[in-house]
């Protein structure tokens, strides 16, 4: 086992960094499934975009604040997002908690999307039924102000296991953050 040092990133940050690089510009490379609870108790999986991390392990989605997600999460915040990379032969699954999610229209969050990316939150209601005449807009300029359904989801890791697939055999690793980010390898 090994920690990481004060200071620095969790070896497993440092390992999902060289993987992200391995990715290049892939833009699948930051697509992760995220996993929820639904109120009735069954399990929802939709895949969202990775827009970024608040410190060493918080991870920030950004979603629509009217999806079902948000009440699925407000109701049970204990998620799991699996990442997989396909060119480093990787898939990491970080288990963690969403902050409790409202609203949070935050501008430079906001800013740092493409017109294309904004656009989304130009669309009707989510799940609703489909209206042939409602906006579906392909571009949102950079001076529309940020929608109040526009929400950023902070996840806190608590737990990350790998699975890398580029060795014979096959290396699993768990690091928790109760452990103090310790790496222990388990059987694949």
């Amino acid at each position: 086992m090994t920690a990481a040092t004060d200071g620095d990133l969790p070896s497993w940050r440092q390992r999902l960094r060289g993987a992200l690089k391995r990715e290049g510009r892939q833009v699948s490379a930051r697509w992760l499934q995220l996993a929820t609870v639904a109120s009735d108790g069954t399990p929802r999986v939709r895949t969202l975009v990775f827009r970024g991390w608040n410190g060493t392990d918080q991870l920030e989605l950004y979603t629509d604040g009217r999806s079902s997600k948000i009440t699925e999460l407000n109701h049970q915040p204990q998620v799991e997002l699996c990442w997989l990379l396909t060119k480093a032969k990787q898939q990491y699954r970080l288990r963690g908690t969403a902050a409790p999610v409202a609203a949070s229209p935050d501008q430079a969050q906001w800013r740092s999307l493409s017109p294309s990316g904004r656009a989304l939150w130009g669309w009707p209601h989510p799940g609703q039924p489909f209206e042939p005449a409602a906006p579906f807009p392909q571009e949102l300029p950079e001076g529309v102000p940020v929608p109040d359904h526009f929400v950023v989801v902070p996840i806190s890791i608590q737990q990350v296991e790998l699975l890398d697939l580029s060795h014979h055999p096959h290396q699993r690793l768990l690091w928790r953050r109760e452990d103090g980010w310790l790496e222990q390898r388990l059987n694949p």
